[in-house]
């Protein structure tokens, strides 16, 4: 955002926020996410250290090559995103439209409830997946579970691609930077917070089916 808004102060620009505005978000930026850092890990080191339901070995056992490509890791990280993109195709047209033709937006219920069901179904195919790799003897489901469910996100900036055709922009370099730069900030976003759904439901996921694991 800072290098996007000093562009557009140079190039004088009246969208451009003024430096002293940018200098007091930092501040109270600075003044709200510091001291939750601090109480962030306050509470970590008070919290119970991560308990595993069995005994795992220290070495790590070799993952055998996948069968087929539709069993391979990376295919199904970039596949499954497909899935929760489209349970909220609808809607994220009409949030496009509103963030960038100026046009009013009014339905904020509907949108949290495309959000929860997006967040659901992130959850549901990235515990699939993840048991299918399981399956196929593949322990390293963390960084899969992370980007399965965090896919979405590349699709949703492939669509923005796809969408930038209807603004009919100039065709200024800085039109470009601006829209595809912000597009990338909130898929970026996107990313972070859908994965941290599906790395998170895996965890439960499997601490929840090796737990019921009786070892005599």
């Amino acid at each position: 955002f800072l290098f996007f808004n000093i562009i557009l102060f140079f190039q004088k620009f009246s969208i451009s926020t003024p430096l002293w505005d940018v200098f007091l978000v930092v501040v109270m930026w600075c003044g709200v996410s510091i001291p939750l850092v601090f109480l962030g890990a306050w509470l970590g080191f008070k919290a119970k250290t991560l308990e595993y339901p069995t005994i795992t070995s220290t070495i790590a056992r070799q993952i055998p090559s996948p069968v087929s490509f539709a069993t391979h890791p990376g295919f199904a990280m970039v596949v499954a995103g497909i899935v929760p993109f489209v349970a909220a195709y609808v809607e994220l047209f009409f949030v496009m439209t509103s963030l960038w033709m100026d046009q009013f937006y009014y339905v904020f219920g509907f949108t949290l409830i495309v959000y929860i069901i997006m967040i659901i179904t992130c959850a549901e195919v990235t515990i699939l997946l993840v048991y299918y790799q399981l399956c196929s003897e593949n322990h390293r489901w963390w960084w899969f579970s992370f980007c399965t469910s965090g896919s979405a996100a590349l699709f949703t900036f492939i669509y923005s691609i796809f969408w930038f055709k209807q603004l009919e922009a100039s065709r200024l370099l800085m039109t470009y930077l601006l829209y595809f730069g912000y597009m990338f900030l909130i898929c970026a976003c996107m990313f972070l917070v859908l994965g941290m759904v599906g790395a998170m439901t895996s965890l439960w996921f499997i601490k929840t089916i090796f737990g019921t694991i009786k070892v005599d």
